[in-house]
C-alpha cells in the first residue's frame, strides 16, 4: 500500500457504531450500536430500540441484521462484518449465527450477559472475532449511561 492510508478500519466502523449508542442513549436507550459493513461500506445501522418500541428483543444487532439482509436482499451475512459497541448477548448471537455473520467486531465485553459466558459456540463456524476494539470508549459510555440512571453522576 506504500503509505496510502484508507479510513475504513476497525476503529472508523467502530466509531460509526459509538455514534449509534450515543443516539440511543440521547433516546434513553441502553447505549449499544451497531452498524453491518460490507465491502468497506456500511449497509446498515442501529441502535437499542427496546423502550421506544417496547420490545425485549429490539437490540441494535437484531435491527442491524433485518436492515442489512433487506439491503443485500439476502438472509446471509457472509461477506459482511457487524461492528457493535458492547458483547452481543446469546439472543443476538444466536440470530448473527442464523445469518451466517462473515465478522463480528466489537468494543467493550460483557462479563453479565455476554455471549461468550452463555453461548460461546453459538456464531458460525466461520465467523471471525475481534474483541475489544476502542473498548475503553465503549465501556465508558455504557458506564456514564447507567450512573446516571442511577442519580450517581
Amino acid at each position: 500500500m506504500d503509505g496510502i492510508m484508507t479510513p475504513f478500519t476497525d476503529e472508523y466502523f467502530m466509531k460509526q457504531a459509538l455514534a449509534e449508542a450515543r443516539a440511543a442513549a440521547a433516546e434513553g436507550e441502553v447505549p449499544v450500536g451497531a452498524v453491518v459493513v460490507c465491502r468497506n461500506r456500511i449497509i446498515a445501522r442501529a441502535h437499542n430500540q427496546t423502550e421506544c418500541l417496547n420490545d425485549p428483543t429490539a437490540h441494535a444487532e437484531m435491527l442491524v441484521i433485518t436492515a442489512a439482509t433487506g439491503v443485500l436482499g439476502a438472509k446471509y451475512l457472509a461477506d459482511c462484518t457487524l461492528y457493535v459497541t458492547l458483547e452481543p448477548c446469546a439472543m443476538c448471537a444466536g440470530a448473527m449465527g442464523w445469518a451466517q455473520i462473515g465478522a463480528l467486531t466489537y468494543g467493550a465485553s460483557d462479563v453479565k450477559k455476554g455471549f461468550q459466558r452463555y453461548a460461546p459456540d453459538v456464531l458460525h463456524p466461520k465467523t471471525a472475532v475481534r474483541h475489544g476494539v476502542m473498548e475503553e470508549v465503549c465501556a465508558a459510555l455504557m458506564q456514564a449511561f447507567f450512573r446516571e440512571k442511577r442519580g450517581d453522576g
